[in-house]
């Protein structure tokens, strides 16, 4: 046992909290450093993680269950094509599609871990926490052969579900289509719009390959090619892992802490189909807003899932001339705000050996607006915001008896770096009012000029009038070295600076060398509708590169400092992943 005082995350955070209730000296923590096989990749290694290292069993041939003799050869032929292509087609891997460089650190793909018992190593975990936390990423389940980008890992779940202030800890990879297919062959098959092509005669070797797949039954793209490794939703009574490459797999979590995929949920799309990884819900109505993009006409279609979980008539946007990479929207009251950004998917790049989604400077990026209800896109306008380039929503709302739309968003400065160099990226929150009436943006203004990004809001507000929403620090991106909290009121305050700054009202720096996710908030009294908005906490897992753990921890939203109120270790490293959510144990008990 190591006494208190050698744990890192203790000592630091004494130091950074001023007037801790905690004495230091007090308590005994275990180290817990399980899994060490799966914490590094070396970038000496040419293949430092390999299929076994991820599954201490692996399928070996005469152990795949219906799979025949002729299916296996045309499995091993179709792998050593593969490994043809990489080995002498690709041409010099970019850093950013070089596994070695991304799957480096704490990008470091893990193992599964089963419910296991976390010690709370700071303070006590509040009684609203009880519940679960879990946040989703991506984590290869094999070592890619070749191109590898940080969106391409199948998607992993890691949940700490907490009962009367204990904690249980989980990580469980969404059991997909491609998950499992890829399982029973035991090797990496479906291709990824993000990292597959790479170079003219690369690119047309791979698609030949994956027709050659197809055409021999090895899979079935109808049964969808995604990964789920992006976010989860509560809606319809049912918790989904999402990625907009498929549509969602339904999720639940045990009564033991165990992650369990249910499948994947068709009935919000045929086959081919997809949906996008952030639907909004609406906390009165219950209602799921959503939509998916394309890459054929139309390029963006919107939706609405019913309380019942029942998809409504979908509306094709005709209006979008050529597709783009539309990952979140924002909704109102009345209203559905969409993005057509820089971000375009241009399949025939891939003639030019180029890799299909990129940015395109001399567009115009559009903002379009229709109503929340709409059964068709005549109700649709669009508007010009020049320079505007968003991939995440803060959120939006209405003014004005609702003749003015105010949405909230970061804007991604020097767009042409975000899939290539996201170190090179400045996100800036921005505030922008949209006149209804005229059709036209009446102003623009800079809310805070830091780089932030993973801006989350309590979600009783999504869609109203908010006045805080906490952003993570990024410096660079997507090294999330602190958080922010924004008071959204003063950006209408009279003589405003459009440097930007004067908005955030609170920070909370991570000591060095800690890094962290998003941020999920959790109010304090849920059920109490006079509760302030910023009543709550904020929890996040945090991850220490110096002894390479992981921590899940709790913020006060309400303290001037953002101070951390309590701290689990947890039984082993959680990657740098995407978005989460938190569960309440009332809706954990319902699914």
């Amino acid at each position: 046992m190591n006494s208190l005082s050698n744990s890192t995350f203790i000592q630091r955070y004494a130091a950074c909290i001023p007037s801790t209730p905690l004495l230091v000296s007090q308590f005994n923590i275990p180290s817990s450093r399980n899994n060490k096989r799966y914490n590094r990749i070396s970038h000496q290694t040419p293949n430092p993680i390999r299929a076994s290292s991820l599954h201490p069993k692996k399928l070996k041939p005469n152990e795949t269950k219906g799979r025949t003799k002729n299916s296996i050869l045309l499995t091993n032929i179709f792998n050593w094509l593969d490994q043809f292509i990489c080995d002498f087609m690709d041409p010099p891997l970019r850093l950013s599609i070089d596994p070695k460089h991304v799957l480096s650190g704490n990008f470091a793909p893990v193992g599964e871990l089963p419910p296991t018992a976390c010690t709370v190593v700071y303070g006590s975990l509040p009684p609203c926490l009880n519940g679960a936390y879990i946040r989703n990423g991506p984590n290869p389940q094999f070592f890619p052969r070749g191109p590898y980008h940080l969106f391409d890992g199948d998607g992993m779940l890691h949940s700490i579900k907490i009962s009367n202030g204990e904690a249980i800890f989980c990580s469980r990879f969404v059991k997909t289509y491609k998950y499992n297919l890829e399982r029973e062959i035991g090797s990496p098959v479906i291709l990824s719009v993000f990292s597959a092509f790479n170079g003219l005669l690369s690119s047309l070797a791979r698609c030949t390959v994956e027709a050659g797949r197809i055409l021999a039954g090895e899979f079935d793209p109808r049964r969808g090619i995604g990964v789920a490794n992006t976010s989860l939703a509560l809606f319809a009574g049912k918790l989904f892992a999402l990625g907009e490459s498929d549509l969602p797999y339904t999720v639940k979590l045990t009564s033991d802490g165990d992650i369990i995929t249910l499948g994947r949920h068709e009935s919000f799309g045929e086959p081919f189909m997809t949906m996008t990884a952030h639907p909004k819900i609406e906390a009165e109505t219950r209602e799921a807003f959503a939509f998916r993009h394309s890459i054929v006409h139309p390029f963006l279609t919107y939706f609405r899932i019913n309380p019942d979980g029942i998809k409504q008539q979908e509306v094709p946007i005709s209006s979008l001339k050529e597709a783009s990479l539309v990952h979140d929207f924002a909704v109102t009251k009345n209203y559905a705000v969409f993005f057509d950004s820089q971000i375009v998917i241009n399949p025939v790049e891939i003639l030019r050996g180029k890799q299909p989604i990129g940015v395109n400077a001399a567009k115009m990026p559009r903002l379009g607006i229709i109503r929340r209800y709409a059964v068709d896109e005549n109700e649709m306008w669009w508007v010009d915001a020049p320079g505007f380039n968003m991939i995440h929503a803060v959120n939006a709302w209405e003014e004005d008896d609702g003749n003015t739309i105010v949405m909230v968003a970061p804007n991604i400065l020097a767009v042409e770096h975000v899939l290539e160099r996201m170190d090179l990226i400045h996100s800036s929150v921005e505030r922008i009012e949209i006149d209804v009436r005229t059709e036209s943006i009446r102003r623009r203004s800079s809310v805070c000029s830091r780089n932030l990004e993973f801006a989350v809001i309590n979600p009783a507000y999504v869609g109203k009038k908010n006045r805080y929403a906490y952003a993570s620090i990024g410096e660079p991106m997507p090294n999330l070295v602190g958080v922010v909290k924004i008071d959204l009121s003063l950006s209408t305050t009279t003589g405003y600076s459009s440097s930007g700054g004067e908005c955030a009202v609170a920070s909370h720096l991570y000591p060095p060398g800690c890094s962290g996710s998003e941020l999920v908030y959790v109010p304090r009294e849920p059920e109490n509708p006079a509760t302030e908005e910023d009543d709550g906490y904020l929890v996040s897992y945090l991850y220490d590169k110096n002894t390479e753990e992981s921590n899940f921890i709790v913020m006060d939203a309400k303290s001037p400092i953002l101070a951390i109120v309590a701290a689990v270790k947890l039984p082993h490293r959680v990657p740098f992943g995407f978005h989460g959510i938190f569960v309440p144990d009332s809706q954990l008990k319902k699914l």
